[in-house]
């Protein structure tokens, strides 16, 4: 097997695993009903019910943009502000998506070790400023899997939750990386979303190998009123859905989707042990999920991409990121040491 430089760069980087592959192969043998009226939804709907023990509202949308500015559109106004991690997806990577699907509503980040949301940091936010010439906080925000790779325990999730009640504050979970949290916690997934106190969650995929598509999962289905026409005018309605959720329905069969998860916080683990038997490698942050954060002497990073590999160098915390995904083997992990080593 041939090395893969981009092994280490991004869990999208991969390709669509072999159980969805053969999922959509499947959905491309026969004609169905369009815009979602069609046997392939209908059971990857069904399956979310039963992976969170709840009938959930669901909607799938093309990608994780969408599906976090999509959820926030139905918790907050354009008067209102969400409360999310300075390092958030939402606040960092998503151009605006979640303020202009909301009409307007200011996203007010925080402060949190590890990328973490902290009750104190919350309220230092809501309270800050209560008058009528600042936006209303609304909702809060939290990233499971968080951008460095950590995850939230349940307790955390719940002392989270149960403050943002006391301030009425609306809870969604930015799920892109929640499959590799689910295995690396070892708990149900009702137990870190509707059970914790979640609202909606944006529930992704496609990093797992699914290919496109992520699905908006609501616990309380009264806040997703009207959703299906947000979708629809956001342009997020697609007409073959079947080729989106049939992916799902490859992973969410048989817990598919729970042993790849393993599978990639397996490799990570090993990749973080390896990397630390290299001299001048300094590790930072807990490995808990899919990803290992490290810190590469500058001339290091520039030699290894002279050999070829890629992955990200974080501006904002001026460190290395290295992901592993459903394809990530153990043939990278010591191809990619070995030449770190020589570099």
């Amino acid at each position: 097997m041939s090395i893969d430089h981009y092994a280490f760069a991004s869990d999208n980087a991969s390709g669509i695993c072999p159980e969805a592959w053969a999922a959509i192969e499947e959905a491309n043998t026969a004609n169905v009903g369009s815009y979602g009226e069609d046997s392939y939804t209908e059971e990857a709907c069904r399956l979310l019910c039963t992976v969170f023990e709840r009938d959930v509202d669901v909607y799938f949308v093309f990608n994780g943009t969408a599906a976090n500015s999509l959820s926030l559109s139905a918790l907050c106004k354009s008067y209102h502000a969400i409360i999310a991690h300075k390092k958030s997806h939402i606040h960092t990577d998503e151009c605006g998506g979640p303020e202009h699907f909301t009409g307007g509503s200011k996203i007010l980040p925080c402060s949190g070790e590890h990328a973490k949301l902290t009750t104190a940091e919350i309220d230092r936010v809501v309270m800050k400023r209560r008058d009528l010439h600042f936006p209303k906080p609304k909702a809060i925000s939290v990233t499971q899997c968080t951008e460095f790779g950590t995850t939230y325990s349940v307790d955390e999730l719940r002392t989270l939750t149960e403050f943002a009640r006391s301030h009425h504050l609306h809870v969604h979970l930015d799920g892109a990386r929640f499959s590799n949290a689910v295995a690396s916690l070892g708990v149900s997934p009702a137990e870190i979303t509707w059970k914790a106190g979640v609202d909606v969650m944006s529930f992704g995929l496609t990093k797992l190998g699914v290919g496109v598509g992520e699905a908006v999962v609501f616990f309380d289905r009264d806040l997703a009123e009207e959703l299906d026409y947000r979708c629809k005018q956001a342009g997020q309605l697609a007409s073959k859905m079947r080729f989106l959720t049939a992916g799902w329905c490859g992973l969410l069969r048989n817990n598919t989707w729970i042993e790849i998860a393993r599978r990639a916080n397996a490799h990570a683990q090993i990749l973080r042990e390896q990397l630390s038997l290299v001299p001048g490698v300094d590790l930072l942050f807990p490995t808990q999920a899919n990803a290992v954060f490290a810190r590469f002497p500058q001339h290091v990073n520039a030699a290894m991409a002279s050999k070829g590999w890629h992955y990200y160098e974080l501006a904002g915390i001026g460190d290395s990121r290295l992901m592993c995904s459903w394809a990530t083997c153990k043939e990278d992990i010591f191809a990619f040491v070995n030449d770190l080593r020589q570099c």
